[in-house]
């Protein structure tokens, strides 16, 4: 006897649209958004956060504050816990239009993976342990974002790791999983050469400013 798939969840970019029409001229908070998505609104915020960092130039003046947000979420998946964000952050009010202009923006965005992601692997996106190694790798992902580096993909790399497994886990997709896994491996490379790169950079500079001393 086979098992039927389970049923495949609400598109999310329709879900981001409807948020966008309920939200726009109005202010709104981040619990609103949060209560409004039934209990799946950290992996839509996650998406929300992450996508505005897809591009190769970085965005410093707003990946430190997101990164933190993006660790906080991260870290308290990866204790399987409820996620949790400062009571004084869920309550600060967004200006009108401000949040409605983002989640329709996101929701373009967002349709280009809907085009990949379905319910699929699912021993890879409903398994505890594998949830609880999402969760940890999105807390990474966050750390990353928050270096304050100039460089090109410093911030799109962990992103798009950020990106795969939030919509693998709102889609139950485990193909999204692995791909997470992937992005995450290119930003620990991608961050590993640069501290390696900077480490030589020192040690050569080092001899150059004893001798002008």
């Amino acid at each position: 006897m086979t098992t039927a798939p389970p049923e495949r969840p609400a598109v999310f970019s329709t879900e981001l649209r409807e948020l966008a029409g309920r939200f726009d001229g109005r202010p709104a908070r981040l619990a609103d958004v949060l209560a409004a998505t039934r209990g799946r609104g950290y992996h839509l915020l996650l998406l929300v956060i992450a996508l505005p960092f897809v591009g190769p130039v970085p965005l410093p003046g707003f990946s430190i504050p997101f990164g933190i947000v993006v660790a906080l979420i991260g870290l308290r998946l990866g204790l399987h816990q409820q996620p949790w964000l400062p009571d004084r952050l869920l309550r600060r009010e967004l200006p009108p239009h401000f949040l409605a202009k983002t989640l329709r923006g996101v929701s373009r965005i967002v349709r280009v993976l809907e085009a990949l992601a379905r319910p699929r692997w699912f021993f890879l996106s409903d398994w505890e342990v594998f949830q609880r190694l999402s969760g940890f790798l999105i807390c990474l992902s966050g750390l990353f974002l928050i270096l304050p580096l100039p460089l090109p993909f410093s911030n799109s790399l962990p992103a798009w790791t950020v990106i795969f497994l939030a919509a693998g886990a709102i889609a139950r997709d485990g193909l999204f999983f692995v791909a997470g896994i992937l992005a995450f491996g290119l930003s620990t490379a991608f961050f590993t050469l640069v501290a390696a790169g900077g480490r030589y950079a020192v040690e050569q500079l080092l001899p150059w400013f004893s001798a002008g001393g």
